[in-house]
């Protein structure tokens, strides 16, 4: 084995590390969205602070990744595709801490509602629909990631309008329960919090699927149609 063959397989055993560490960020900001959800749902303060207290664990991993990265563009000055993964991992992550923070925003806004538990609340059914497809964004987001599947990624782009459509209709929903009851007033906007954390997330999916399509394709799609994502990604076929 010759110097170049050793350091182009070094390379790829650090690229493939980093890698597996955004997945592994991914999966723990997963399980904080569904904490949140649930803890909200179930009136659980203990799980609550859990969300709270962990959103350092998702910073921390932020931080240790683009050090990874960093080291990896002054070491290896990477180039071509290889570039674009290390600029795909830097704004996923990026993406992902912000979902980190969206998860504990919901937490918190839980145990405010807790407080005000004497006045009618509206349901969550609406709020616990919104998340199940915002979070199956994310699931499928980081499975293109994995993958470098342009396809999933497009599906993603596909369902961030489903999220949107939810946020509006519970936006609807609580503006009419404010009207019937003002009491409610406070309580009611504490959820529309809550409902545009959860609108956010699946922006943030979506994102990550957006610089899927780049890495695969070297073409910006942020900011296009969905019509021509899918002329792009039909390209790639």
């Amino acid at each position: 084995m010759n110097i170049t063959e050793h350091t182009s397989k070094r390379f790829d055993v650090e690229l493939e590390s980093i890698r597996s560490h955004v997945l592994q960020m991914g999966g723990l900001v997963e399980s904080q969205i569904k904490s949140a959800i649930m803890s909200l749902v179930e009136g659980d303060i203990d799980l609550m602070n859990r969300v709270i207290e962990d959103d350092h664990r998702v910073n921390a991993m932020e931080v240790k990744i683009d050090e990874a990265c960093s080291q990896v563009i002054a070491k290896r000055q990477p180039t071509a595709s290889d570039l674009r993964l290390v600029m795909m991992v830097v704004k996923t992550i990026t993406d992902l801490e912000r979902i980190g923070d969206e998860a504990e925003k919901i937490a918190r806004m839980g145990k405010l509602l807790l407080e005000e538990r004497g006045l009618a609340i509206p349901r969550y059914h609406e709020v616990r629909h919104a998340s199940e497809i915002a979070v199956e964004m994310l699931r499928k987001s980081l499975d293109a990631f994995a993958r470098l599947d342009v396809l999933m990624a497009a599906e993603v782009v596909r369902q961030d309008d489903e999220v949107d459509k939810e946020f509006r209709a519970i936006m609807r929903y609580l503006i009419t329960f404010m009207m019937e009851d003002p009491r409610t007033i406070s309580t009611s906007l504490e959820i529309l919090f809550v409902a545009k954390a959860i609108e956010r997330i699946g922006d943030h999916a979506k994102n990550i699927s957006e610089y899927v399509i780049y890495m695969v394709k070297g073409r910006d799609v942020r900011h296009v149609s969905l019509e021509e994502i899918e002329r792009e990604i039909l390209k790639a076929e």
